[in-house]
């Protein structure tokens, strides 16, 4: 059996693998077991072997370390717009260290442009961490935190603001900020772009440097946002799953629509504002016809001084209309306290609450179960889990029934998701849902799809 390496030397490891004696090159990073040698590959995988599988080791030479390095001190451009970057976590502002294979934060102006110096042609950059965190952690306490900290970049003179946020939940984030700033009928002071990256940025195929350059590019010569088109809070990823393209998304209007692909993100009854194209990391953008017009006409917003915030202590019940939906569960629920409760309904907004040829009980219960809860006051909204494509409850006898029974809904083309941060957004501001609801109150009310 062979020594094994140090971590953070590059490597040529010959190995008996199931596929026969195989060559690999790499970085070997500690071990993820035992008596194993671990190497990323140029490729930015992992390939893990137990020692007493390898033939021989020969050493390269070893990787100068990201973490070793110093980065020289930024000269600010007053020419350039300002902008600050949020770090709250995912690897779209992350590195890899090679001694320890771990992905780690850079957050700091002169880390950020050491690895990528394009930015510092796109604007003068500012960096703060507010956290490391998977998206799927994130709650509605940092929610504020993301708001408190947009609003003090502002303050501090900022042109724009860059949220870099793991994508799964990426884009309830960004329709919590654009509720936060534009939900009183209000604008943000200057563009706020959430930003992610699909694959991380080790690998050969990722995403993370074209998404943030586009995401500064975007912050820093945006136009001012009108709030009426949804761009107070914007969302840029990817457009296509090629390279040289992003697309700028209205935050209350896209969503996360696979699992993996580099351009996950598509809008939801709405098109892209812009789409951005990057050359050599030289950014340029054009904006959407509709999105122009809806400049050109824009109607006389305030700039937002004190964005809203959201409680903490909300509760809401969500649920998809099906086979598998009971009354049970609706009761058990609002046994909880929830303020709220949400259902996905199916084709354009419909409930299982109907027994026509009385071999359904669980369909009357249902409906008597909804029926209590609207008397009690707690709000009923039913949203559409085909996604794209309205709630309208008057095209069948269905929905007018729904509709006299007090279910809410009726016109939304909201994502199912930006429904549910609307209602929070409303409990925690002491508006009425079913103003809420029937209000566009920053571009989520919008149904720019062209036929």
């Amino acid at each position: 059996m062979v020594d094994a390496p140090t971590a953070g030397q590059r490597v040529k490891v010959e190995v008996n693998s199931h596929n026969g004696l195989t060559t690999i090159e790499g970085v070997v990073l500690h071990p993820a077991a035992k008596n194993h040698v671990s190497v990323k590959l140029v490729n930015g995988y992992n390939a893990n072997y137990p020692l007493e599988d390898v033939v021989s080791i020969e050493i390269l030479g070893t990787q100068n370390l990201p973490n070793a390095a110093t980065p020289s001190a930024i000269t600010p451009d007053t020419s350039l717009p300002r902008v600050r970057i949020l770090h709250t976590g995912g690897t779209i502002a992350s590195k890899v260290d090679y001694a320890t294979g771990a992905v780690v934060a850079r957050f700091e102006p002169e880390e950020l442009i050491a690895a990528l110096p394009e930015l510092s042609e796109l604007a003068n950059i500012e960096a703060v961490k507010l956290g490391n965190m998977f998206s799927d952690d994130i709650r509605p306490q940092h929610w504020n935190a993301i708001i408190q900290a947009s609003k003090q970049a502002f303050e501090d003179g900022c042109d724009g603001v860059v949220v870099t946020h793991g994508t799964d939940t990426l884009h309830l984030s960004s329709a919590a900020l654009s509720f936060a700033w534009g939900g009183k009928g209000e604008t943000p002071p200057g563009p706020i772009v959430f930003v992610g990256s699909q694959r991380s940025s080790d690998r050969g195929s990722s995403d993370a440097t074209e998404n943030l350059l586009s995401a500064v590019h975007w912050a820093a010569n945006a136009p001012a946002p009108c709030g009426d088109a949804g761009d107070g809070v914007v969302v840029v990823m990817h457009a296509t799953n090629n390279d040289g393209a992003c697309a700028v998304y209205p935050g209350i209007g896209v969503r996360k629509l696979h699992s993996s692909r580099r351009d996950a993100f598509k809008p939801v009854n709405c098109e892209a504002l812009a789409n951005i194209t990057i050359d050599n990391g030289t950014c340029s953008h054009a904006l959407d016809e509709r999105y122009q017009t809806t400049l050109n006409e824009k109607s006389s917003r305030p700039v937002c001084q004190r964005p809203t915030m959201y409680e903490t202590s909300v509760r809401i019940a969500q649920f998809v209309a099906g086979p598998w939906l009971h009354s049970e569960e609706i009761e058990a629920i609002v046994l909880t306290g929830v303020q709220a409760v949400i259902i996905q309904g199916t084709g354009l907004g419909h409930l299982p609450i109907d027994d026509p040829a009385k071999d359904a009980p669980e369909n009357t219960k249902l409906w008597r179960a909804l029926t209590r809860c609207i008397n009690r006051e707690i709000p009923v909204v039913v949203t559409n889990q085909c996604i794209h494509g309205p709630v309208d409850m008057n095209v069948y006898s269905k929905g007018r029934k729904q509709m006299e029974m007090g279910i809410l809904g009726h016109g939304s083309v909201a994502a199912p998701e930006t429904v549910v941060v609307k209602v929070h957004w409303a409990l925690s501001n002491g508006m009425k849902i079913k103003e809420a609801i029937a209000s566009n109150l920053c571009g989520e009310g919008n149904n720019l799809l062209r036929s």
